[in-house]
């Protein structure tokens, strides 16, 4: 970065954090993120530094779906590397909560520091570390900055970059450029994404394709997902044998979609997990007005008239257990927002799914899924439809499962391909 793209840069960030910072708080507040540890996104921590660990990879993750992949990353990384240090630094109160709730023994767990560069140095003194691995398409100047006039390492895993942060960086090229340049290695996830990143100037000296985490069914993280008994009754009281439809990781206005196009199949059961389970009230509201009765999963009560119920599953890092009590996955995300959320924990438990048609941020994998069968890929007018081809057919269901997991196994051992490349940036490390 040159000096004036930095002074710049770093004039203009503190102005926009000052103006997000209210906005940013009170989301954090309805979702109990706030507490004294957010003082560490200014560099200011409660610890004593000399218990502190040092000379260690930090681990840069955004929310839950990168947190799980940094998880995954550390905890397979332990396995062969039992005295290795790690700093685990997540950006959102979730994400933070869950990395606080899982990370391995012994692994830090703070909020990512805000990116400017005092706030930096202070993190970098406290743990003084030697290889710096961001997550998916988290790309800070600052940090990239800064570590690279301190001889850090970065690399950037899982690295994503959908065509329209492509066509963005190529627009700026100019800015990008020096920025990219800074990093020392990207995994890539499939060999596609090498012509986009070589197209801005990324060289193929520092390109690895290596799979994806994400997508890695074989990891050490990889958990599955188990039937639990207290679901299991919660179902039961709402009807015995009823199909279970799960709308997973919804939107605003996905839920009232996506129940009312199960209320025509026979005996379908609706199940919704909101992407968050803040919005408990304003899906409720949603749902009401469309004529459904809502049970809650927090005060859960078996429903007065079950024909006309749904079940909201208003709590977090369940979402995989249920999935093993659903008979069809509904990807939420993709029908009236973009982007997609993740279908990977569905394919992994052998549950047929259902998509919309923006699945962006899943890309190649949603393509290579929709060519070969894996995914029943619909419109939100065509859902009832979707949802009926796959409910009355068994064979539809092996078929579609069955075709979705070949698509993984492309990625299966890619966690361990991503430590191996990140070990050689490390001191006397090998590749």
């Amino acid at each position: 970065m040159n000096l004036a793209v930095r002074g710049v840069y770093q004039l203009l960030f503190p102005l926009l954090c000052l103006c997000a910072a209210p906005f940013w708080l009170l989301k954090m507040a309805r979702r109990g993120g706030v507490d004294r540890r957010l003082w560490q996104r200014l560099g200011i921590f409660g610890t004593p530094e000399e218990f502190e660990p040092c000379g260690v990879v930090c681990v840069h993750a955004v929310s839950v779906g990168e947190v799980m992949m940094a998880l995954r990353l550390v905890e397979e990384w332990l396995e062969h590397d039992p005295e290795e240090r790690f700093v685990i630094a997540a950006t959102t109160s979730t994400g933070f909560q869950l990395a606080d709730q899982r990370a391995p023994k012994g692994v830090r767990v703070i909020y990512s520091p805000v990116d400017l560069s005092f706030v930096l140095r202070r993190m970098f003194r406290r743990f003084e570390p030697a290889l710096i691995v961001l997550i998916d398409s988290e790309l800070w100047p600052g940090l990239l900055d800064l570590a690279d006039r301190e001889g850090i390492p970065v690399a950037l895993v899982n690295a994503r970059l959908s065509p329209r942060s492509a066509r963005r960086f190529e627009r700026f090229r100019l800015l990008a450029a020096p920025m990219l340049a800074q990093l020392k290695l990207i995994c890539l996830q499939v060999d596609e994404h090498a012509e986009v990143w070589s197209r801005l100037g990324v060289g193929r000296g520092t390109l690895e394709v290596t799979g994806s985490l994400k997508f890695d069914l074989g990891g050490k993280g990889t958990l599955c997902s188990i039937r639990r008994d207290e679901f299991e009754k919660m179902l039961g009281g709402f009807g015995p044998g009823r199909p279970v439809i799960l709308a997973a990781s919804t939107h605003s206005g996905e839920e009232r979609l996506i129940a009312e196009a199960a209320q025509s199949i026979p005996g379908a059961l609706t199940v919704v997990l909101p992407r968050h389970a803040e919005r408990r009230e304003a899906v409720r509201a949603d749902l009401e007005r469309a004529g459904f009765e809502v049970v809650l999963r927090s005060r859960f009560k078996p429903p007065r008239d079950p024909d006309k119920a749904v079940l909201v599953v208003d709590s977090t890092g369940e979402q995989r257990d249920w999935i093993a009590h659903a008979d069809v996955v509904v990807v939420g995300k993709s029908f009236l927002a973009r982007g997609g959320q993740n279908p990977v924990e569905a394919i992994a438990a052998g549950v047929p799914v259902v998509c919309g048609p923006c699945m962006e941020n899943f890309e190649p994998l949603i393509t290579e899924l929709r060519e070969i069968g894996g995914v029943e890929s619909v419109s939100g007018a065509s859902l009832e439809r979707g949802l009926r081809a796959v409910l009355e057919s068994a064979e539809t269901r092996r078929r579609q499962s069955n075709s979705a997991r070949t698509v993984l196994e492309r990625h299966r051992g890619a966690t361990m391909r991503v430590i191996e490349c990140l070990r050689g940036l490390l001191p006397g490390g090998h590749a």
